[in-house]
């Protein structure tokens, strides 16, 4: 059983790593480089690096382990085309205990740490006392990131 429960907790871990481009996955290592088209290669890595980004307002859900259970977060951003922070919204997923409570005091204090910076500089570890929901935010923020791109 405690395995298991090891290994449930280094999931978000890996799905963080993975969304933020940190961990490789079997594709990346069964192909080598001079079999990957040239069509494929850093387009969107490109538009990344450069901050160019569609103004818009996204969505997604950040998952997340707590002590208690899995969660998530819904992460609502609003950005300019050069990726601008503009307007975010937190919305908890927890319905009781100590999850939504710290859900709720993430969501009040986000936008005071995030609102006026580039996304590509956001990499939020704490706010007001929350520090778990900040890996639900993290890679609610890399899902945004891939759908903003321009």
């Amino acid at each position: 059983m405690s395995r298991i429960r090891s290994l449930t907790a280094l999931a978000p871990v890996g799905i963080l790593l993975t969304a933020c481009g940190g961990g490789a996955d079997a594709a990346d290592a069964e192909t080598p480089a001079s079999e990957t088209p040239a069509s494929q290669s850093t387009e969107s890595e490109t538009a990344a690096e450069n901050g160019s980004y569609q103004a818009g307002t996204y969505e997604a859900d950040g998952d997340y382990q707590t002590p208690e259970t899995m969660t998530h977060i819904t992460v609502s951003m609003t950005i300019d085309d050069a990726g601008t922070v503009e307007a975010v919204e937190v919305t908890p997923g927890a319905e009781i205990g100590n999850s939504l409570i710290f859900q709720t005091k993430f969501a009040d204090g986000i936008a005071d740490e995030v609102v006026g910076k580039n996304l590509d500089d956001l990499e939020v570890t704490k706010v007001a006392g929350s520090s778990l929901s900040s890996g639900g935010f993290n890679v609610a923020i890399a899902m945004i990131k891939a759908q903003a791109e321009a």
